[in-house]
């Protein structure tokens, strides 16, 4: 060997599985990076859509058989790839579900991305469960101020657009998943409404951005205008996985009249209630009808107002309290110092952030959260499960793709990586590794 030839070591090859991701080309770019890394990628798709944004990228294996079916599938392609990581966008949805499951028993490492508990200029990335069942929610805030140095700092985000790219990715998806149904007769989707009404919603609500901005501005406006003190209802998507799995409500009309009925019952007679639905509502839960039927039946049609989706920020501005499910959007209220009441499981629940308070008398004299530990909480999570970057725009993707895939490659997860670079010498235990 020559004197100043260096060595370097061998790594174990890793083997990704990918199944269900986000709409768009991110899961695909991301394989990319991976073999870039020397691993190899596979995914299994389960219709059209998928297979489009896989496109070209090889190891496209197609799942046809009945859903009954895919647990022994999955056994299989686990067995038969020798597949040492599972790559996965959500946990909720049942195929991921099994999936997780059966990964965890035989010692496959899992990955989980959600949209980011700080969004929009984060994802959330974790192994061992996210929203309700992340780690977060069992991490005592005592560990978390111990594990941070004072010299951490969030790292700031570049803005960019992320709806528009969203929302056309998911029409793009759905319009290809009905196109090519027939290659694919024994997919179903993990929606309760059909694949077909599902494409139509996405396509419709790509069609009418333009007349749901200005209608949107219109009503802002307005409420901005008006003077009146208001506290804001954040809304969620019915079907989205933090609603279906961490709520303790069966449908977002169920939230909208406990949340007017105590709104009438403790708010001060001139305060008004402001509905803010999900930028990405597309109106199969017909969200704006209860708002008005609830404010009718409870006298409060002058006073309870609902807006479209969009950005929260300029509502937040005025408003006096917030009040949701278990929406991410719950941390721009709480960054704030504003008080929130949370009516879910959420990684922000409890340790003084979000009130106690009944919510009538949460209406009428909201406590505040404790802005300290919030901060703490906040900086945790950007030293952890958060990765600057995003999905769906172009801008948003490179920067995530330039951070994630060292993230994924680490033997630790997001949680234990910072425990150990925390802990005396690590340092010099990890360079060991």
């Amino acid at each position: 060997m020559a004197k100043n030839e260096c060595v370097i070591p061998s790594m174990p090859q890793r083997r990704f599985l990918f199944l269900q991701g986000p709409h768009g080309p991110f899961f695909r770019h991301l394989a990319r990076r991976l073999r870039d890394a020397g691993a190899t990628c596979h995914r299994i798709g389960f219709n059209a859509g998928d297979e489009l944004f896989w496109k070209s990228s090889e190891g496209y294996i197609a799942f046809k058989e009945r859903p009954d079916q895919w647990a022994g599938f999955l056994r299989r392609q686990l067995q038969d790839l020798n597949v040492t990581d599972l790559v996965v966008y959500g946990e909720v949805r049942k195929i991921h579900q099994e999936a997780l499951s059966l990964c965890r028993k035989q010692g496959v490492r899992t990955h989980i991305f959600e949209e980011g508990y700080l969004r929009p200029y984060w994802i959330t990335y974790e192994r061992d469960g996210s929203n309700g069942n992340s780690p977060l929610c069992r991490i005592p805030l005592s560990a978390m101020r111990s594990e941070l140095d004072s010299r951490d700092a969030p790292e700031s985000a570049v803005g960019w657009g992320e709806l528009r790219e969203h929302i056309f990715y998911g029409a793009v998806y759905h319009a290809a998943l009905m196109a090519g149904r027939r290659s694919y007769p024994n997919y179903r989707g993990h929606r309760d409404i059909s694949v077909r009404r599902e494409t139509l919603l996405n396509i419709g609500r790509f069609l009418s951005l333009p007349w749901h901005t200005l209608e949107r501005r219109i009503a802002t406006a307005r409420i901005r205008l008006r003077g009146s003190p208001y506290h804001l209802a954040i809304l969620q998507l019915e079907h989205d996985a933090s609603f279906r799995g961490h709520a303790h409500f069966s449908t977002m009309g169920e939230f909208v009249d406990l949340v007017v009925r105590e709104f009438a019952s403790g708010a001060k007679p001139h305060h008004h209630l402001i509905f803010k639905a999900h930028p990405l509502e597309d109106g199969r839960a017909r969200i704006k009808r209860a708002v008005r039927l609830s404010a009718k039946e409870y006298g409060l049609e002058h006073r309870v107002h609902f807006i479209r989706g969009g950005k929260l920020a300029g509502l937040l501005d005025d408003a006096l309290s917030a009040v949701t499910i278990n929406s991410t959007a719950g941390q721009q209220v709480l960054r704030r110092g504003m008080p929130l009441k949370a009516l879910g499981e959420a990684v922000y629940s409890g340790r003084g952030f979000t009130s106690n308070q009944p919510l009538a008398k949460f209406f009428e004299h909201p406590d505040r959260p404790d802005r300290e530990a919030y901060d703490i909480f906040r900086r945790y999570q950007l030293e952890t499960c958060q990765v600057v970057g995003g999905f769906y725009a172009a801008t948003g993707r490179a920067r995530l793709l330039r951070r994630i895939v060292d993230i994924m490659l680490d033997a630790h997860g997001p949680y234990a990586r910072r425990k150990v670079a925390t802990e005396p010498h690590s340092a010099l235990r990890l360079a060991a590794k």
